[in-house]
């Protein structure tokens, strides 16, 4: 059995592909649509904004270990800084797709899991074993660095 144009378009050049459905789905010309494919794309793009999601936060955590327990003062700058960006990002991702707020909830302690095995390899510090950082999106995305603790 031989493929389909489309479907072979789609292993061939993907952005060709792309450009086709795309004119297939605005023309209404779903006979064209290579159905299979695209459910596929879709949801990659949501495990692809869930993966971004859990690396940004892993590295929000990392980096906000070693702020707050890695005696480098001379580092503290830079930290700062990333913690800054990578909360943008993930405000980026959290507004784009907000219904991803409740999976970010769900990842902190795995991702922060995540953040200590790699600190731990990284510094001879010592690190909490659980997460000591607020668990809610809105601190965790708005306070600095220094300020990400959990506030007991």
């Amino acid at each position: 059995m031989t493929q389909s144009p489309v479907k072979t378009l789609y292993t061939i050049d993907f952005a060709l592909w792309i450009e086709q459905t795309v004119n297939s789905l605005k023309s209404q010309e779903y006979s064209n649509v290579d159905w299979e494919n695209l459910i596929e794309e879709i949801e990659g793009l949501g495990r692809r904004d869930r993966r971004e999601l859990e690396s940004r936060l892993t590295t929000l955590f990392e980096h906000a270990l070693k702020r707050n327990y890695v005696n480098l003062p001379e580092c503290y700058g830079g930290w700062e800084a990333s913690i800054s960006c990578t909360q943008q990002e993930l405000s980026r991702i959290l507004r784009d797709s907000p219904s991803l707020g409740n999976y970010f909830l769900t990842m902190c302690d795995e991702c922060y899991q995540n953040a200590y095995k790699n600190m731990s390899k990284e510094y001879e510090t010592k690190f909490p074993n659980n997460c000591p950082f607020a668990h809610d999106v809105e601190t965790l995305l708005q306070q600095t660095g220094v300020n990400l603790k959990n506030v007991q």
